[in-house]
């Protein structure tokens, strides 16, 4: 069993930045591959990034260029940074995990980013 604990959310400028933390308990992160999703109100969650456990990563089209994702294995912890932020990027966002062999998932329950003038 894997829990999940997002923070970092908050309310900023557009244009600005926010680094989101993802920390894992219960298990290491090594045999976990992770993302980040979102969802803005009245829409579905939607893919935002990855990490695979030999650290490759994989984008959305929209946040390329823009947000950066890592993992440090001896933290147990997930970050995104976010530069260069958009009213449109507004949404809670939430951690996955998922186990590389079984592929059984755990979900954090999410952080708000809020980004307005």
């Amino acid at each position: 069993q894997v829990q999940l604990v997002e923070s970092g959310g908050g309310l900023v400028q557009p244009g600005g930045s926010l680094r989101l933390s993802c920390v894992a308990s219960g298990s290491a992160m090594g045999p976990y591959h992770f993302g980040w999703y979102r969802q803005a109100p009245g829409t579905s969650r939607e893919f935002v990034v990855s990490i695979s456990m030999y650290s490759s990563t994989n984008y959305a089209d929209s946040v390329k260029g823009r947000f950066t994702i890592s993992r440090d294995n001896a933290k147990n912890t997930m970050y995104l940074q976010m530069n260069s932020l958009k009213p449109e990027d507004t949404a809670d966002y939430y951690c996955k995990a998922t186990h590389h062999r079984s592929g059984i998932q755990y979900w954090g329950k999410g952080t708000l980013v809020t980004v307005s003038s």
